[in-house]
């Protein structure tokens, strides 16, 4: 087992605490984009709705994610400082790149490619934890998937409820009824993408000695680490706002209900089940479903193309950034 003084332990989960920071900044358009694009809320006003919620998530979860990453993903005993080190470097370098250029990628599959590529490169392929990694790697094509069904099925179901309803009508209830999609999708986010900053400090922790012999997330990790999420959602992420919210498809409120609801009970399920997924695929696949119910042609399925290629590139390209990371530092 590697030591760390106090001080650089310290360091290490500010660094931490940073990627779950860039993380809500990241992901801010996850659970601002569609209520921003409907213009129920203002930016402004929206990023304080949504950074209030992703805080209070902790509440309503267990710890079922967190535990996933600490110790489902790779090997606790080959976690070292320079692992997370190294994990936390892949994951922030792939978050900043994606951001600069608005492409919503993945900071959950970032993280998880960080730890691999880390682990990979410290103690080879025995220190994968194989069915963590394959239930995580199955929601890169689950979770938009379950998103994409759900919200096109919400949105068949209200246009029948309200097939005798006036257009007023409709979009004045459902301006009303956004308020309670954008929080339930924000408690999914705040719930599940909080829960893997957690798991990183808390096998850091477990490694260094100071959880005992059993594996654990200490109180004052989970608030942090709720915070930060906090945080980073207020500052918002409005190149990846303008693509999610707009640039996929156009989208009144009843749309933007049905995409934020069917996203959140997706987040729900697998928040629940343990499974570290991404709520930009999730939110991206839930977009396209509500598209997709009301004509093909509405989704800029180019775009979402793009969108795509990064996902499908995001796990190895942090990971790659992680491995080269841990060898340079290997080297000091």
């Amino acid at each position: 087992m590697d030591t760390l003084a106090f001080p650089l332990l310290a360091g290490l989960i500010f660094v931490a605490l940073a990627f779950d920071f860039l993380n809500g900044l990241h992901d801010a358009a996850n659970s601002i984009a569609t209520i921003v694009s409907t213009r129920v809320l203002r930016p402004q006003y929206a990023v304080f709705w949504a950074a209030f919620f992703n805080f209070i998530a902790f509440l309503f979860f267990g710890l079922h994610v967190a535990n996933t990453v600490g110790k489902g993903i790779v090997d606790p005993a080959v976690i070292t400082p320079a692992v997370i080190f190294a994990a936390l470097v892949g994951a922030i370098a792939w978050n900043v790149i994606t951001w600069i250029f608005g492409i919503p990628s993945s900071s959950s599959h970032a993280l998880v490619g960080g730890l691999v590529g880390a682990g990979l490169m410290k103690a080879g392929t025995s220190s994968i934890v194989v069915e963590g990694l394959a239930k995580t790697a199955s929601a890169i094509v689950l979770s938009p998937l379950v998103g994409f069904v759900l919200a096109m099925v919400l949105v068949l179901i209200v246009t029948w409820i309200c097939v005798r309803q006036t257009p007023h009508g409709v979009d004045k209830a459902f301006r009303s009824l956004q308020f309670v999609s954008a929080s339930l999708y924000s408690l999914g986010h705040g719930g599940n993408d909080a829960q893997k900053t957690m798991g990183i400090i808390a096998v850091l922790l477990y490694s260094q000695g100071y959880l005992g012999s059993d594996f654990h997330v200490p109180l004052w990790v989970v608030l942090s680490c709720q915070a930060a999420m906090a945080a980073g959602t207020l500052f918002g992420g409005w190149r990846i706002v303008h693509t999610m919210g707009s640039k996929i498809t156009r989208l009144n409120p009843m749309q933007g209900f049905c995409a934020e609801t069917g996203g959140a009970l997706t987040l729900f399920g697998a928040t629940w089940l343990g499974v570290p997924v991404s709520t930009t695929h999730t939110i991206t696949g839930a977009i396209v479903g509500v598209g997709s119910a009301r004509r093909t042609s509405a989704v800029r399925w180019g775009l979402a193309g793009n969108i795509v290629v990064a996902w499908v590139i995001t796990l190895p390209a942090a990971a790659a950034i992680s491995a080269a990371t841990y060898w340079i530092a290997s080297l000091f």
